[in-house]
């Protein structure tokens, strides 16, 4: 049998060159594919988060991948319903997500890498959400770069996208390019398997479950079509004229410096600042038009240079066209059109506009990217209470070192995510409360004031700009290790217009990982046995620290010494780990 690296290559080389995929049902035999798909999903939080049944990515074997093919192999596999829980949004409502089962969770991986390998090369540059490779930051910086000179936003998004999406009309669309039945009626199942909610399960007559590994390409499969009707019919329909014709006004004042000039008049200097006032094209030329595009997931931006009355037909049309082609409807209160210059439009979390400054022409037409002022308000008030910065009571039994790392980790993200900004410097506000929060969270914990925590833990530290700011910093030091060291502060809020944020790392094409390594050697690392071999995970390292002062177990001391939150063991010493029993002794030579 093939490795899964020449299987999905074959796939990816007849998606380049338009080629339609048959016997995909077959691939799904495939022992490496299901290796990788283990490999890729266990370091996820999720993977032991149950979902309608017990089962978890903790006892994975090999065992375990060997009855699903077969179940598989024989047509026996049934989609368990997904268990369905709420997670609440910035805008206070809630959003559905769907919770899988493990053996679930890895099939859909499997044919994820068969369907993203084969749709990934015809996808549309536009589209950036959830692709390899691609993210928000991608997004952001082609508008960054390409759309100078927008005059109108329409602003995209489709009213519950994940929950309308026609079954039919998705099946359709991937039987235009696969022709296995087999494959297409395991994914009929899957999006009919329903969900569970308070104990009573429901079916589900359309949408793809939000959640579901496969979810998110299978929302861009149907999306697809969209960008291909709006790369091939709206903006060649949209778009006329190389160049703007000369703005008249602009000559005016150019023909007056000229004069000036000639005749040894003053005021040039004025007209000179005058003239950066007007545009040098005419904006209101009919002959010149242009209109862009840039989707992530269900959201996506418009960006046109033409009149209001034709950027509402333009939004007409394409409600219709989705309303007709899709089944799909436009979120009334968030499709909006703004005018570029006067009110920034929101995507991905930012303000998007066209920058004017009288004084800088090189600047003008320049789409700008900005930190939205409720951004900032919205994270600070994470951290307040009454207006004020105050303690996390949720972190009180937590380190100091442990404490001031989960603050870094969430600024640090926050950071990260709005370097492209212009005013991320703006971001110093939500510093200032979180630091605030930070020194009341240690001082609660340990009955002091947030003055001597300030005092006990504050330093300098250099950036890698060379600049030198304060920062928070604990110090743990460890016997013959280097000291563990967390930091709170001490980045530099500088906009770097080349940032990227990989929103979905893309899975680089290694032969096998070390978890597999240790896993097809079949070998309990506890005792040796060869017997019964499966995988004991835990959630995070710090979770063996917990166990108190006694003596701790000897699987314990393993898993804390390679530093690794697998541990490849047999079933007798499985079960002693979760029963709390002392695991095997090594097998003596």
């Amino acid at each position: 049998m093939r490795d899964a690296e020449t299987v999905l290559s074959v796939i990816q080389a007849r998606g380049k060159r338009g080629l339609p995929l048959e016997r995909v049902y077959r691939l799904l035999f495939n022992r490496d594919l299901y290796l990788r798909a283990y490999a890729r999903l266990y370091p996820n939080k999720g993977a032991l988060t149950r979902g309608a049944t017990p089962e978890t990515v903790d006892a994975m074997s090999l065992a375990k991948i060997d009855r699903l093919i077969d179940e598989v192999r024989h047509e026996r596999h049934r989609w368990t319903p997904v268990r369905r829980v709420h997670i609440p949004e910035a805008n206070g409502k809630t959003r559905p997500l769907g919770v899988a089962a493990w053996k679930d969770k890895l099939l859909q991986e499997v044919m994820r890498q068969i369907l993203e390998a084969y749709y990934e090369p015809s996808f549309s540059d536009r589209s950036h959400g959830f692709r390899p490779g691609r993210g928000c930051h991608t997004a952001l910086r082609e508008i960054q770069v390409v759309w100078t000179g927008t005059r109108w936003f329409i602003e995209g998004d489709l009213a519950s996208y994940f929950d309308t999406i026609s079954h039919d009309l998705l099946l359709q669309t991937l039987a235009e390019r696969i022709h296995d039945q087999r494959f297409l009626r395991l994914i009929r199942h899957l999006l009919q398997a329903g969900y569970l909610e308070a104990r009573s399960l429901q079916p589900t007559l359309s949408g793809v479950p939000q959640g579901a590994i496969l979810s998110p390409l299978l929302s861009n499969i149907y999306l697809a079509r969209f960008d291909q009707y709006v790369e091939t019919v709206l903006i060649p329909a949209h778009t006329r004229g190389t160049t703007r014709r000369p703005n008249p006004a602009y000559q005016r004042v150019m023909r007056y410096i000229r004069a000036h000039k000639a005749a040894g008049l003053p005021g040039i200097r004025a007209l000179h600042q005058e003239a950066r006032t007007i545009p040098k094209g005419d904006p209101h030329d009919p002959g010149y038009r242009r209109l862009r595009y840039i989707r992530y997931a269900d959201d996506w931006l418009l960006g046109y240079n033409g009149t209001r009355a034709e950027a509402e037909q333009l939004k007409r049309t394409i409600q219709d066209w989705l309303h007709d082609q899709l089944q799909l409807t436009l979120s009334e209160e968030k499709t909006l059109i703004t005018h570029a210059t006067s009110t920034p439009a929101r995507f991905l979390g930012y303000g998007v506009l066209n920058q004017q400054a009288n004084h800088k022409r090189r600047v003008n037409g320049k789409i700008g990217l900005r930190v939205p002022y409720d951004v900032v308000q919205q994270k600070c008030a994470a951290y307040m209470r009454a207006g004020k910065p105050t303690h996390r009571t949720d972190l009180l039994a937590e380190t100091d070192y442990s404490i001031v790392a989960r603050y870094q980790q969430e600024y640090r993200g926050l950071v990260q995510y709005y370097l492209l900004a212009h005013n991320v410097a703006d971001l110093s506000e939500v510093h200032w409360v979180m630091k605030r929060s930070l020194l009341k969270t240690l001082a609660a914990k340990h009955h002091t004031t947030a003055g001597k925590m300030r005092a006990k833990y504050q330093t300098t530290t250099r950036t890698p700009e060379g600049k030198t700011l304060r920062c928070l910093e604990v110090c743990v030091p460890r016997a013959h290790k280097p000291p563990l060291i967390a930091r709170f502060g001490g980045i530099s809020l500088i906009r770097q217009p080349l940032a990227i944020l990989n929103d979905m790392p893309f899975v680089h094409k290694n032969r096998r990982t070390e978890i597999l390594k240790r896993l097809l050697a079949d070998t309990c690392e506890l005792c040796g046995s060869h017997e019964q071999v499966e995988v004991h995970h835990i959630r995070k390292l710090s979770d063996l620290m917990r166990r108190g002062r006694r003596e701790k177990p000897e699987w314990v001391k393993r898993m804390a010494a390679m530093r690794r939150k697998t541990l490849v063991v047999c079933r007798i010493c499985h079960d002693a780990i979760h029963a709390g029993r002392p695991t095997r002794p090594p097998a003596l030579e």
